[in-house]
């Protein structure tokens, strides 16, 4: 099914009489079961208003519209957004819609950000078929349930998306990468953190084993006018001559390639294996790496965010134990997929709240059914 209008959606899931899978742009390999729904029909920038930072657009826009528009009137979307089509060996076109529906967010997130922060509002249908409007086209607090939060990372599972108006954001003058070589891993998470605790502004914080001549690198972004930009690179340089490591400021296509990768996964893109994605305190990360036993790995987020590339089957979940955070696994086969499943198993009071949610806003539980949580008692089959 293929709606072309928002009410035509609402129809057809007030109509359907089992389990529905909402498809985006399909570039994330999500397979829930059910009749396949599409939202490449909800397309299109219905408001673009560059001199009050804001735009319009349906959820099956696809991304490279949107960033097309905004680099016309040179703006951006400041929470970076992946694409998944490398890694996950997937066609298709990234959508507005999925990047929300999932809380996607770049290397950017650490200074500016997640997806979530950036939508002023939403529009959707839920599971019984009903469209519902939150938000607006400003910043502003709400009362009762904040839906436009709720709505990302909730993967379509509480409603489909129709539309989102989001803040975005001008491009900065330039960019600059400072690349200090061969940390260790706890040593690259102590650098990170005392870069970003710095007054900086670091917006890009990575380390990644054995990816420039075979050498770990630990990369920190800052963004600005050039003069600043500079400034700002040489006080880093100072700040870590004490840590008596090689250091340089990369070359622009350089620095440009590195975030690219980290930000999409390019390391992991033509790699066999399991793809993990783990999210930590940056602390506990080297003690996570340790205990994975990973072909490969690197993090982002100042260490907030670890990627793992494991050998196929492994339940890096088992392998980590308890610790404060949790495991998402981005790729492997449809049996692995199955068991551990997609997403980490949620504490007894979240998923309670979870469930209760789920119940408000899909009674009959057909939104991409069973994809977040347990298939309830009396759910369609």
């Amino acid at each position: 099914m293929r709606p072309d209008s928002e009410a035509a959606l609402a129809e057809m899931i007030r109509s359907a009489d089992g389990p529905l899978a909402i498809r985006g742009g399909g570039t994330r390999g999500f397979s829930t079961g059910g009749t396949v729904l599409e939202t490449g029909g909800l397309s299109g920038v219905s408001l673009y208003e560059p001199g009050a930072l804001t735009l319009v657009a349906g959820a099956g826009t696809p991304l490279s519209e949107i960033e097309a528009v905004l680099a016309a009137e040179n703006q951006r979307l400041a929470f970076e957004p992946m694409d998944h089509r490398g890694v996950m060996g997937t066609t298709g076109e990234p959508t507005l819609g999925g990047v929300m529906a999932a809380n996607v967010s770049g290397p950017r997130r650490i200074q500016g950000g997640a997806a979530r922060d950036y939508a002023l509002g939403v529009r959707f249908v839920d599971g019984a078929g009903t469209i519902v409007s939150n938000g607006g086209r400003v910043m502003k607090n709400v009362t009762g349930y904040d839906l436009v939060k709720l709505m990302c990372g909730a993967y379509g599972t509480l409603g489909v998306l129709t539309e989102v108006s989001l803040k975005v954001l001008p491009v900065p003058e330039t960019s600059g990468t400072l690349m200090l070589r061969d940390l260790t891993a706890q040593d690259a998470v102590e650098v990170m953190s005392r870069a970003l605790g710095s007054p900086w502004e670091i917006t890009g914080a990575s380390h990644c084993a054995k990816i420039i001549d075979d050498r770990p690198v630990t990369a920190l972004r800052v963004e600005g006018f050039e003069d600043s930009v500079n400034y700002r690179l040489q006080q880093l340089k100072t700040l870590f001559a004490d840590r008596g490591v090689d250091m340089e400021i990369a070359p622009q296509d350089m620095s440009d390639w590195f975030w690219d990768g980290v930000r999409n996964a390019g390391k992991f893109s033509e790699a066999e294996g399991d793809v993990w994605r783990v999210s930590c305190k940056p602390s506990d990360g080297p003690g996570l790496d340790a205990a994975a036993g990973a072909e490969e790995c690197f993090t982002d987020w100042g260490g907030g965010l670890i990627w793992f590339r494991m050998a196929p089957g492994t339940d890096l979940r088992a392998r980590l134990g308890s610790f404060d955070g949790h495991a998402t696994l981005v790729r492997a086969s449809e049996e692995t997929r199955a068991t551990p499943g997609v997403f980490q198993p949620e504490a007894p009071g979240v998923a309670r709240l979870s469930a209760g949610l789920r119940a408000r806003f899909d009674p009959r539980g057909i939104l991409n059914r069973g994809l977040m949580g347990p298939v309830m008692a009396g759910e369609p089959a």
